[in-house]
């Protein structure tokens, strides 16, 4: 292949990259009008079931109906907002033994692809940057419902779904063997741009 057309293979590349995501709305995730929740569970000693939920964080994605694996997903957690409804708990939490939030005061998910399935269904893939460590990460996708609000805007929401390892983000505090993952729900409703 020559110089000349190597280039062009290039450069159509780009403009077809360019123009798939032209066709994609953006979205703002609702966290402004607490439309949006990121929560965890993870068993207790395997007696029980301890819920959490992060107060603060932010992203926003892009959906094409017509070309739904050109969809991006980006989102940023500020971990000193984990809540678990009990405040010498969440000092441990934001503490060395877990999130050690003052030297990674964030987590953040990057997607890399994602596969629509029948009835909403789908399968998101990404990167899960917590404690300084980022791992690829497999969440479980439905969306829940899209159309116009009551203001003249248009939602589309998801939720989802996913499981981590503590040892894979360097937590290797002792909660028992059935506390080695932590799963993960998002329900995440956007405002088209």
């Amino acid at each position: 292949m020559s110089y000349k057309n190597y280039l062009g293979t290039i450069v159509a590349g780009v403009v077809l990259s360019v123009s798939a995501n032209l066709h994609a709305d953006e979205y703002l995730i609702d966290t402004k009008g607490a439309h949006a929740f990121i929560q965890f569970k993870i068993s207790h000693l395997g007696y029980s079931w301890l819920l959490g939920r992060f107060n603060e964080f932010g992203g926003s994605f892009s959906y094409d109906e017509k070309n739904p694996s050109a969809s991006k997903v980006v989102v940023t957690i500020n971990t000193a907002s984990i809540d678990s409804n009990h405040a010498e708990r969440d000092k441990h939490l934001r503490g060395e033994d877990f999130l050690e939030v003052k030297k990674y005061p964030e987590a953040k998910f990057v997607s890399t692809s994602y596969e629509e399935k029948v009835d909403g269904k789908g399968t998101l893939k990404g990167d899960f940057t917590l404690r300084g460590v980022t791992r690829p990460i497999v969440i479980d996708v439905r969306q829940v419902g899209a159309g116009s609000d009551p203001w003249g805007g248009f939602r589309r929401g998801f939720e989802g779904t996913t499981r981590i390892a503590l040892k894979d983000y360097n937590i290797d505090y002792d909660l028992g063997p059935a506390s080695k993952e932590l799963e993960l729900q998002l329900h995440i409703e956007g405002i088209r741009q």
